[in-house]
C-alpha cells in the first residue's frame, strides 16, 4: 500500500491487511504504533526519501518491522549542492549587489562579501564551516567545499573516526563546533536527541555574526530562538529549507527578517532529472526483497533484523510473477 495524507482512522483501516507500506513525506498522518499494530502481516515500511521522522521507528523495531529509507544520490547529493549554493549566496552576497545596481548604487562598502577560502599569499585563514552530522549529505558537503580550502569541522558521535579522516574533516564536540564555526550547517535526522538542538543556550555559544544553514529537518532548530538571535545581530543570516510547520505560517517570526533569512519550501533535493524516481525504485526493490523473505540493503533500524528474520525470514508472500499472495 502506498501511503498518503489519509485521515488517521482511514489510514489504520487501509493498512490493516497490508504486508508493506510505501510512501514519501507523511507528516500529517504518520506511520504510528497504532497503524503498525493494526497490521499483523506488515513486514516493511519503505520511504522514497531519507527522513524517517514520520515513522515511529521505535515501535517498528519493537514489533519486528523493517523501516527502510532511500538515501539516493539524487536526494542526498541534491541537498548537499543546495547547502553549498545557499552558503555561497549568503557569504558572497549574491543578491545584494544585484539589488544595489538596480537601485542605482555602485560598489559601496556594505556590498563587500566574505572571502571564503584560505589564502597562501597573505596567510588569510579563511572561514570555518561546522557540519552537524557527517552522514551522506554532510560528507558530500565536505567534498564539495574541499577545493575552496576552508577549514571544515564536524560533530557526529555515531560516525567512526576513519570517516572524518577520509572526508578531510576535523572531529569536534558540538559545543566546540558552535564556538569555532563561521557557518553551522545541520545534516541530522530528527530524533529526540536532535529536536531543538539549536536553541537559546547553543546560540549563545556561537560567534557573533555566524551563519546558520538548515537543510535537514525544521524541528532541529528552535525557530523563535533563531529569529531572536538574527534580530539582535548575534547571528548575521540563515538559510532554511525545512521548517517546524510546513507550509511556513504567515505569522512566523522568520518572515519578518527580510534578506537576513534565505528560505526555500523544503525543496533542497527537488532537482530536475532526479526528484522521487530513484527513491521510488529503491523502495520498490526493498519491498519486493522483504516480501520474498530476504533483508533489503537499506534498513534504517538495523537492530530489528534478527527478530525480523525470526518472523519472516525465508518466507515469501510473492507468487511466481512477483505479486503478493492472498494467504501470505
Amino acid at each position: 500500500m502506498r501511503t498518503r495524507s489519509l485521515p488517521r482512522d482511514a489510514l489504520v483501516a487501509a493498512a490493516r491487511e497490508a504486508v508493506a507500506l510505501m510512501g514519501t513525506s507523511i507528516r500529517h498522518t504518520p506511520i504510528s504504533r497504532r497503524v503498525m499494530e493494526a497490521s499483523q502481516r506488515l513486514r516493511i515500511v519503505a520511504k522514497y526519501t531519507v527522513g524517517v521522522d514520520d515513522i515511529d521507528v521505535e515501535a517498528a523495531t519493537e514489533l519486528g518491522i523493517l523501516v527502510c529509507h532511500a538515501p539516493t544520490e539524487a536526494n542526498c547529493f541534491g541537498v548537499a549542492e543546495t547547502t553549498v549554493a545557499v552558503m555561497l549566496t549568503i557569504l558572497k552576497k549574491v543578491r545584494e549587489p544585484d539589488a544595489a545596481v538596480r537601485a542605482g548604487r555602485w560598489r559601496e562598502p556594505d556590498l563587500a562579501s566574505t572571502f571564503v577560502g584560505r589564502r597562501q599569499s597573505d596567510d588569510y585563514p579563511g572561514i570555518t564551516v561546522g557540519l552537524v552530522g557527517l552522514g551522506r549529505i554532510g560528507t558530500r558537503v565536505a567534498q564539495l567545499l574541499a577545493p575552496w580550502r576552508v577549514r571544515i569541522i564536524a560533530c557526529d558521535p555515531y560516525i567512526e573516526p576513519a570517516r572524518f579522516l577520509l572526508a578531510g574533516v576535523a572531529p569536534v564536540d558540538y559545543a566546540t563546533l558552535l564556538r569555532q564555526s563561521d557557518v553551522v550547517s545541520f545534516h541530522v535526522v530528527l530524533t529526540g536527541e536532535t529536536r531543538n538542538m539549536l536553541s537559546d543556550p547553543q546560540l549563545a555559544l556561537m560567534k557573533r555574526g555566524a551563519v546558520i544553514i538548515n537543510t535537514a529537518r525544521g524541528k532541529v532548530v528552535d525557530e523563535a530562538a533563531l529569529a531572536r538571535a538574527i534580530e539582535v545581530g548575534h547571528v548575521s543570516a540563515a538559510a532554511i529549507d525545512a521548517f517546524a510547520e510546513e507550509p511556513l505560517p504567515a505569522d512566523s517570526p522568520l518572515r519578518k527578517l527580510g534578506d537576513r533569512v534565505l528560505m526555500s519550501p523544503h525543496s533542497a533535493s527537488f532537482n530536475e532529472g532526479g526528484e522521487l524516481g530513484p527513491g521510488i525504485a529503491w523502495a520498490t526493490r526493498s519491498v519486493l526483497t522483504a516480501l520474498a523473505g530476504e533483508v533489503p540493503d537499506n534498513v534504517y533500524n538495523r537492530q530489528v533484523i534478527a527478530r525480523w528474520r525470526e518472523r519472516f525470514g525465508g518466507v515469501s508472500v510473492l507468487d511466481d510473477r512477483g505479486r503478493t499472495t492472498d494467504d501470505g
